[in-house]
């Protein structure tokens, strides 16, 4: 089985403050997992990272491969493996999802662990968002996607959600709780998602018990005061509210 690690570029705080230049690369960020998602140097589209390729979400939800010195200022990456299996079956909302998912980590005790599920399968519709790049430094997150971010449906789709799960004590470092991103089957289509009526699927969930993070290097980072960052401004870009 392979390494069992969550690999995360950056924090979240330092995104939602307006962190967005580059940390390291799409091709460095394979190298450390297959599984994950993340944004884009200047949050330049959302990312979705399956199987070992890195998709680029757009803000009119179109999906390109992302090239591979792209750069990436904030992202969380696993190798998935074979973990455990769960079908699922006429789930009609996002937050009866993310029940199905507690539930299934918390069966396996694994509520103060990380997770990184991949579910494939048929969406009767999924609600996304994406954005375009805004490169300006110290502009934060939430005034970045009121420029730029657009919302948008995908109906009748095949494809792959990539979940992530961070535990409640490592709020700030990424969002507590699922975060999940969208691409279809066909990699034209995708986005960070904000509700999902899934007809039926298969969900991979794996327990990531450890965690590699890349803070960037510049000097510049430093100037950032991380613990002003808002909790209920991350929740609410989270949540697109």
């Amino acid at each position: 089985m392979k390494e069992n690690k969550m690999y995360q570029v950056s924090t979240l705080q330092a995104l939602i403050l307006g962190y967005t230049r580059k940390v390291v690369s799409v091709d460095e960020l394979l190298q450390k997992g297959d599984t994950g998602l993340g944004t884009f140097e200047g949050v330049g589209g959302e990312m979705i990272v399956t199987e070992g390729h890195c998709f680029c979400a757009a803000n009119d939800g179109s999906v390109t491969e992302a090239l591979p010195d792209a750069g990436v200022p904030f992202a969380a990456v696993a190798n998935i493996g074979e973990g455990r299996k769960l079908k699922l079956k006429d789930i009609e909302d996002i937050e009866t999802l993310k029940q199905k998912l507690d539930l299934a980590i918390e069966e396996e005790f694994g509520l103060n662990s990380m997770h990184v599920v991949k579910i494939d399968g048929k969406f009767k519709r999924v609600s996304a968002r994406s954005e375009s790049a805004y490169k300006s430094h110290h502009v934060s997150l939430k005034e970045i996607l009121s420029k730029s971010q657009k919302d948008f449906f995908f109906d009748d789709v095949e494809g792959t959600l990539v979940c992530v799960y961070y535990p409640d004590y490592m709020d700030g470092i990424n969002a507590p709780g699922w975060h999940l991103h969208f691409v279809s089957n066909d990699r034209k289509q995708g986005g960070h998602v904000f509700d999902v009526d899934l007809t039926e699927a298969e969900a991979n969930i794996r327990k990531i018990t450890r965690i590699e993070l890349q803070l960037p290097t510049e000097a510049v980072f430093d100037t950032y005061a991380l613990k002003e960052a808002s909790k209920d401004e991350i929740k609410e870009v989270e949540q697109g509210k």
